[in-house]
């Protein structure tokens, strides 16, 4: 009687044990159920997601995830800036449906035309400086990428030419941006002066945009000029190792204009140029970044 009863009461404490192992398991499943559908824990993972994106791109700010077909954006853009900065805007519009038009010309083409027609979005200029003259149609502006001049000579560098100084030699020849409408012939202006060689150099031809300097070089007609890095990249063309052109790098600004009819598309394409896919265009090309 007393064994039997002990094999019952066994059996029951087996089968409890069985049934607290069974509510236990079901228990963890609810539990890691729950945890699966947390709205919190969904976020924090998203997030952890984002971070490592932006930390591949090289930026904290996402690309904005809206829809903007049948808007318009009229940009205006420095011409030695045109393949990056068309990238750029074809990227924009495919991403968001929204309609990127783009003038290209040199900066004091551009000045003119945002007096006069008062529309457009964004300036994107050469330089902080090629802003001031329209400041009074500027809403705010943002650092983009850093514009670093360069001394280009013709590949081989067969002159010789070692620095500025040797600009003022007989037997060189130099381009120059147009000093009157294009930032890089303001630089090219000042360091003649700056190295005093400004009555001694011997001008080929003065061009109104950046891109042609180049152009000239390779062509053979001339030896030499001031011209911005990105677009030293010509047949027949390198660049002079010198440190020369230090000191006059400038900044390239996106200058958002007061014009804009549509503030929801010129809010997402002012995102945009702070994401981590436009830095990675202008590093493609050459740019370093403004910050």
């Amino acid at each position: 009687m007393s064994m039997g009863y002990q094999n019952k009461y066994g059996g029951l404490k087996n089968m409890k044990k069985k049934i607290s192992a069974f509510i236990l398991g079901i228990g963890i499943i609810l539990n890691l159920a729950a945890c699966g559908s947390n709205p919190n824990a969904s976020s924090a993972a998203k997030a952890e997601t984002a971070a490592s994106a932006s930390a591949e791109t090289g930026s904290g700010t996402a690309m904005p995830e809206v829809q903007l077909n049948g808007k318009t954006l009229l940009i205006y853009c420095g011409a030695g800036m045109q393949k990056p900065f068309q990238k750029i805007a074809d990227s924009f519009q495919e991403q968001t449906g929204c309609k990127v038009n783009v003038t290209y010309a040199n900066a004091a083409q551009i000045q003119t035309q945002i007096k006069e027609s008062k529309e457009g979005d964004f300036f994107i200029a050469g330089s902080a400086e090629e802003v001031k003259p329209v400041s009074d149609f500027v809403k705010s502006s943002t650092d983009l990428v850093k514009h670093i001049p360069v001394l280009a000579v013709a590949k081989g560098n067969p002159k010789n030419i070692t620095g500025i100084k040797d600009l003022g030699k007989s037997g060189i020849t130099t381009v120059i941006g147009d000093p009157e409408s294009t930032p890089i012939g303001k630089i090219a202006k000042k360091a003649f002066s700056d190295f005093g060689v400004t009555d001694t150099v011997k001008l080929a031809a003065t061009t109104t945009t950046a891109p042609q300097l180049a152009t000239v070089i390779g062509l053979g007609e001339a030896d030499a000029a001031i011209i911005w890095k990105e677009n030293c990249n010509a047949d027949g063309v390198e660049i002079c190792s010198t440190s020369d052109m230090d000191k006059y790098v400038k900044t390239v600004p996106a200058a958002r204009l007061t014009f804009s009819p549509d503030a929801a598309a010129a809010d997402a394409f002012d995102q945009f140029l702070q994401s981590g896919s436009v830095k990675s265009i202008w590093k493609s090309f050459g740019y370093e970044l403004a910050q």
